[in-house]
């Protein structure tokens, strides 16, 4: 009995020094599995910095670009039901690259650094086109082992740039957000107990496809498009993309980006900006790469990464959306629980919303977005 009692008390303390010792990875997977429950999702999108690991952004010395205010527009009278459904938490419509709309809600404000999700895909993507115009990288049709060598041997061996691009990787990876042991649930935990999101992406060796096949959603591909630019590079994504793309916007804030355990930003969906200059970034997008008369991502780039490029015919670009009946110049970045940068340039409206929708994936719902933001700028 008293040598049981003295295991039992070795086993409390060897516990309670484990508790000690990683109470802050402890801490953060806590906050993963609370991360979108309903009483705390709201604050959490606007206080990720708390949460996770994460890396300042610098916003460089120069002044805010305007963005100027224009008449207040007259929205159709479906929109104010659909922001209390949707759980939208900001809002801003500019038209002819003014603020024509511009609202706040269930407690959020204009100075809240939003979660991006996988909008930031999008944002990595008109870097990519940066580095591609500098010589960096070759081609699109260069192996991923060319630039990443360490991935030689994994499921990522023998695909090329435009099939991460494409998100046609073949490689296998369940994107279901509802189910704990998925793919994608899995990769939040390594990122909230500080591991390593370059391993976790090495360790991935099964298929599905043939790389190039088919189009299939994989989030991890936007990881591996991130360590392709670091590798052609020799520099990261935040050294590159603050000298390329947020010095040069004239942002309002700094923004931050979530990391792993090494340091690594996670740029499938890490980023956390205002309302307002996820606008200027769509607006820069919508004006062909340029911003304040100067030309930040190549014209050439921004007209391929929109334009639909996977195959089979998929409605999706160089990680940019375009939804079932686009029309001429329109495209989305888009993220989980309702996050959209909206553009289309025929009409000249940019739509940017942050939501905390527990529904998001319901049948339907992504098409019933996409078809309110086409009535509010028919309606501009």
């Amino acid at each position: 009995m008293r040598r049981s009692f003295r295991i039992v008390i070795l086993l409390m303390l060897v516990l309670l020094g484990l508790g000690l010792w990683k109470r802050e990875e402890i801490g953060r997977l806590m906050a993963v599995n609370s991360l979108f429950s309903e009483d705390a999702i709201v604050r959490n999108f606007s206080h990720m910095d708390e949460l996770f690991l994460t890396r300042p952004l610098s916003r460089g010395d120069g002044p805010i670009s305007p963005l100027p205010k224009g008449p207040e527009a007259v929205l159709p009278p479906e929109v104010a039901a659909w922001i209390e459904d949707r759980a939208v938490t900001s809002m801003v419509v500019l038209k002819d690259g003014r603020i024509v709309h511009e609202s706040y809600h269930l407690g959020t404000g204009e100075a809240d650094l939003r979660i991006s999700w996988s909008m930031a895909k999008s944002v990595l993507s008109a870097l990519f086109g940066i580095v591609l115009a500098e010589g960096k990288v070759e081609s699109l049709d260069d192996p991923v082992t060319r630039y990443v060598p360490e991935l030689a041997g994994t499921a990522y061996d023998g695909a090329t740039l435009r099939d991460i691009l494409t998100m046609s990787s073949g490689v296998a990876f369940d994107e279901d957000y509802l189910d704990f042991w998925s793919d994608i649930n899995r990769m939040g935990r390594v990122l909230a107990l500080g591991g390593t999101m370059d391993g976790f992406a090495a360790g991935l060796s099964e298929r599905e496809a043939e790389p190039g096949a088919r189009w299939h959603y994989v989030s991890i591909d936007t990881h591996v498009l991130g360590m392709i630019i670091r590798g052609a590079t020799g520099e990261d994504i935040p050294e590159l993309l603050e000298r390329h793309i947020l010095a040069p916007m004239g942002l309002e804030q700094a923004p931050y980006y979530l990391t792993d355990g090494e340091g690594v930003s996670f740029v499938l969906g890490g980023l956390n900006m205002t309302t307002r200059d996820y606008a200027r970034l769509g607006q820069m997008i919508a004006q062909g790469g340029v911003w304040q008369g100067r030309q930040i991502v190549p014209r050439d780039w921004v007209e391929q990464s929109i334009r639909p490029q996977a195959p089979g015919g998929a409605g999706y670009g160089y990680q940019w959306w375009i939804a079932d009946g686009a029309g001429p110049g329109e495209v989305n970045a888009q993220g989980i629980y309702g996050q959209y940068i909206w553009i289309d340039r025929s009409r000249g409206v940019v739509i940017v919303v942050t939501a905390a929708d527990r529904r998001f994936e319901e049948p339907g719902r992504a098409e019933e977005n996409i078809a309110l933001f086409r009535r509010i700028a028919a309606a501009l």
